[in-house]
């Protein structure tokens, strides 16, 4: 090649790295396109029917909140909060309209789609619902009824046989009030097997652990001459509370779905929803309170003192909570308490008799002081209160989250019985 040729083959070649060169340029001007790099695709990609059939942000943020995802968590997507990356969700997954139409001969159960139809679900408390929730009281005051028409001319095993079917009614009665109606778990999570038995135990105690403690200060039982006195007023009266917790429960949940659809974020809900479970847990606490005075006037049984009527209303108190949080999907803590609660009681008779071996006569000096001091009531009353509050500090933290009012998937009312 020539020197006069050099000079046009330089310009050419100039000229064509320039070309190769602009869409570099012009590619590192433009901004990054979302492509698999993204990471909030990520999150599309593995909540995608949560998003898609989602009808707010809110139902997404309360998704997310079930899954683990926090405000932390949030931060990685580059959202300052879990809200503002759930708007960010509902708005870049398309709905899932055209999925949510069943095909043909196919019966579904399509989601709400406004939050007032979602809250209709709890407000869905029909008579059948009441007459449920009423149950349990009616049984316990036939049962009661039977008893005292019988007078003293029977014999006691009768009373005993009459009051051990009373007992199975009443149990079963309560199992069909609290699998209908505002009472019903409508969310993931099961209460354990052990449940039902420290429910079981926590309102046994309440009727007779008075009288089997004092029977064991005092030397007892004589056994077979044994006479158990049950509490009447307080087996009423929590028998006939089921109705007023299944109220408290229903309003509890109505306005928290109510502050969910008009909540702009987590911290304003949760701000929300913390009045709503006092307001909810002095309502019911109210009415047991009443029930109690109504219940010891008209059965005569209202000398038993305040200690008697404080440990009725905790444990009344301890079950409605209890069953709020069940409800909201915690039975784990739900059963904890009420353990809690069960294993105190059992340990102060445990003590008593512990207390009868030779040389271990000190250990049941706390029991028997507490009990001088405020009656054979006071052990119920120490161990249900306790475990009470406890249940609502954790309340007020996990019932004031989106996830626990989250709508329930389809049929979770009956994949798990309570």
């Amino acid at each position: 090649m020539t020197a006069t040729d050099e000079g046009p083959a330089r310009a050419a070649a100039g000229r064509a790295a320039e070309r190769d060169a602009a869409p570099r340029r012009d590619a590192a001007a433009r901004p990054a396109r979302r492509g698999p790099a993204d990471p909030v695709r990520v999150l599309m990609h593995r909540h995608q029917k949560l998003c898609a059939h989602a009808v707010d942000p809110l139902e997404i943020a309360a998704g997310l909140e079930a899954h683990g995802v926090t405000d932390r968590t949030a931060a990685r997507f580059r959202h300052r909060d879990v809200f503002s990356l759930a708007e960010e969700l509902y708005a870049r997954v398309p709905r899932a309209e055209s999925a949510d139409r069943p095909a043909a001969g196919q019966r579904t159960c399509p989601p709400a789609s406004s939050p007032q139809e979602r809250s209709g679900r709890v407000r869905g408390w029909g008579g059948r619902g009441a007459a449920l929730h009423l149950l349990p009281g009616a049984v316990c005051l036939a049962t009661v009824t039977a008893l005292a028409s019988a007078g003293d001319e029977v014999t006691p095993l009768f009373h005993l046989a009459v009051g051990a079917v009373g007992a199975a009614l009443l149990v079963l009665a309560v199992r069909l009030a609290v699998r209908a109606g505002p009472l019903r778990p409508r969310h993931h999570g099961a209460p354990s097997r052990t449940a039902g038995l420290w429910v079981c135990w926590t309102a046994g105690y309440a009727v007779y652990g008075d009288w089997l403690l004092g029977q064991l200060l005092s030397g007892g039982p004589d056994l077979p001459d044994v006479h158990p006195r049950a509490a009447v007023a307080t087996a009423v009266a929590l028998s006939l509370a089921v109705l007023p917790a299944a109220g408290c429960a229903r309003w509890f949940a109505v306005r928290g779905r109510r502050g969910l659809a008009a909540s702009r974020g987590l911290a304003e809900f949760a701000a929300r929803v913390r009045p709503l479970l006092l307001a909810a847990t002095l309502l019911f606490l109210g009415a047991l309170a009443a029930l109690l005075l109504v219940a010891g006037v008209v059965l005569g049984e209202g000398d038993g003192g305040a200690t008697a009527a404080v440990a009725a209303a905790a444990v009344g108190l301890l079950l409605f909570l209890a069953r709020l949080l069940t409800l909201h999907g915690f039975p784990e803590a739900a059963t904890a308490g009420l353990a809690s609660a069960a294993v105190l009681e059992a340990l102060a008779l445990a003590l008593v008799l512990i207390a009868r071996l030779p040389g271990l006569a000190p250990l049941d000096l706390p029991v028997e002081a507490l009990t001088t001091t405020a009656g054979p009531a006071a052990v119920p009353a120490v161990a249900c209160t306790a475990a009470a509050l406890v249940l609502l500090v954790h309340g007020l933290r996990a019932l004031t989250g989106a996830c626990a009012h989250s709508p329930a998937p389809a049929g979770s009312g009956k994949a798990h019985r309570p």
